[in-house]
């Protein structure tokens, strides 16, 4: 967590109207979003000049967060972003902890001069590549953290109705609803303080889960009928999505999210996993119950990584090689996903 100095010296970044700029990692989720909205609007309502870019799109269901038009996209406005990073004096890293986590922001991220402040509640964040560091693996959502920073920095009472609909986005879907990641007393107090702050939190609910349009919704249902497969002697769930399956369903970006997370509510299953074909590679999402670390599983096996029981991976192989290499992979830890 930041000391004394450091708090004074991000004070000062905040106040001098020195140039701040926000980045997240690439295809955005609620918490990154939610997170770089959040600060947004405490920054802005400090006075500071900020700016927000996310390296690519975020999902639709997102869109009526306050301001979220004025994030500005890198993969479609690189020129203006590239400018921004290179003029920044400090720069605010949300929601990842590595820079090459933020796709094709990497680059520039790492040849700007601007100092790099690090919020994030992921495993083995990359310290050398920061110089300020609020890190926090058994907090909820990187949307707490924000919460802590603000009041860290004295201005609680600058969480007003707006940012905290931004927060109750990062903590309701890094939680799955509290579903978990949950069993923090505090994060319970955070959500009781944004709710007293004039939220409705029942219609922000429905904002973020009940928008599905019907080819999102029909995806859903081909996902679990047609492509879901099941290893009893793994314990594992695995849904695969091609290329021409996303095509068929019209698919937008956001619409794959939480599919993995209805295999995992299968009984006698501990670890399920979602393969999605993207152009150029394969996307992984992992999920797990109890204490196998799917975490351990994307970092030493599938380029990726994240938390104990959700984490994501990307692989370079053809969908039917990747699906033989996460079974045989899973044949190795089969004494572990007994539990």
């Amino acid at each position: 967590m930041l000391n004394k100095q450091q708090r004074k010296e991000i004070q000062e970044f905040i106040s001098d109207n020195r140039k701040i700029v926000i980045t997240t990692h690439t295809n955005p989720d609620g918490d990154a979003i939610g997170s770089s909205l959040a600060i947004y609007h405490y920054l802005k309502a400090k006075g500071a000049i900020v700016d927000a870019i996310v390296p690519n799109k975020y999902p639709e269901f997102l869109s009526w967060l306050p301001s979220s038009d004025e994030l500005i996209i890198y993969e479609k406005n690189s020129k203006i972003a590239k400018q921004k990073l290179f003029d920044a004096d400090l720069i605010f890293c949300l929601d990842y902890n590595a820079l090459s986590r933020v796709g094709s922001v990497t680059d520039v991220l790492k040849a700007t001069k601007a100092k790099k402040l690090l919020i994030d509640h992921h495993i083995d964040p990359e310290v050398e590549n920061f110089e300020y560091i609020i890190s926090d693996v058994n907090t909820s959502s990187t949307g707490e953290l924000i919460y802590d920073f603000i009041v860290s920095m004295g201005d609680e009472k600058l969480i007003n109705e707006i940012i905290a609909q931004c927060l109750y986005t990062c903590i309701i879907t890094d939680t799955g609803s509290f579903s978990h990641s949950c069993n923090n007393s505090k994060t319970y107090e955070v959500m009781a303080k944004l709710i007293k702050t004039g939220i409705d939190a029942r219609h922000l609910h429905g904002l973020i889960y009940n928008t599905f349009s019907e080819n999102r919704l029909r995806l859903l249902g081909h996902s679990i009928n047609e492509r879901m497969l099941v290893w009893k002697n793994l314990k594992t769930a695995l849904i695969y999505l091609t290329k021409e399956d996303l095509q068929k369903f019209k698919y937008q970006v956001g619409d794959t999210e939480g599919i993995v997370n209805f295999a995992l509510s299968m009984d006698k299953v501990n670890i399920a996993i979602l393969v999605t074909e993207k152009d150029n590679k394969i996307r992984l999402s992992f999920r797990s119950k109890g204490e196998f670390s799917v975490n351990d599983l994307a970092r030493k096996h599938f380029n990726g990584g994240g938390h104990r029981n959700a984490a994501g991976g990307n692989m370079n192989l053809p969908i039917e090689d990747v699906i033989k290499k996460i079974k045989s992979v899973l044949n190795d830890y089969k004494e572990k996903l007994s539990y």
